[in-house]
């Protein structure tokens, strides 16, 4: 699976060992940054190119760290097409794909350590949308909404 990373200042130490497993595990990472540490850099703006990339269908799915992963999280959904999902233990990282159709899943990197980080990855990417009918109807009353309907 192609999968985009991207992270500010506050999940910048997080990221490169997340490369590291998305790597390992077979897939291949679409690195947004950031590049380097920078403290006065924003989350909004990593938001925006890993959400871009999923609009534009250049990663099926996206992992964004900030200090917390509530900013992250709030900038991504902010985007059509983009459901961002913070997760901060396994079952919601599995269920959020599985239920939900999540496409992106945030991470606070201040909040979490890399043991966990890595289960919840590995969660995320291993899960796959049910397509069953409540779910179906779910996703289309939230896409209803995303649309202004």
């Amino acid at each position: 699976m192609k999968i985009a990373i991207a992270c500010d200042h506050g999940g910048f130490p997080l990221k490169a060992d997340l490369v590291k497993l998305l790597e390992s595990l077979g897939h291949q990472v679409v690195d947004l940054g950031a590049h380097h540490f920078d403290p006065h850099d924003d989350y909004p703006d990593f938001a925006r190119a890993l959400g871009t990339a999923i609009q534009q269908g250049k990663a099926e799915r996206g992992i964004l760290l900030c200090g917390s992963g509530v900013g992250a999280s709030v900038a991504a959904n902010k985007m059509k097409g983009v459901r961002a999902g913070l997760c901060h233990d396994v079952y919601s990282a599995h269920q959020s794909v599985e239920h939900d159709d999540v496409n992106v899943l945030c991470l606070g990197a201040r909040i979490i350590g890399p043991a966990l980080a890595a289960d919840l990855v590995k969660a995320f990417v291993g899960a796959r949308f049910t397509g069953e009918e409540r779910h179906l109807r779910r996703l289309q009353a939230v896409q209803a909404l995303e649309a202004g309907r």
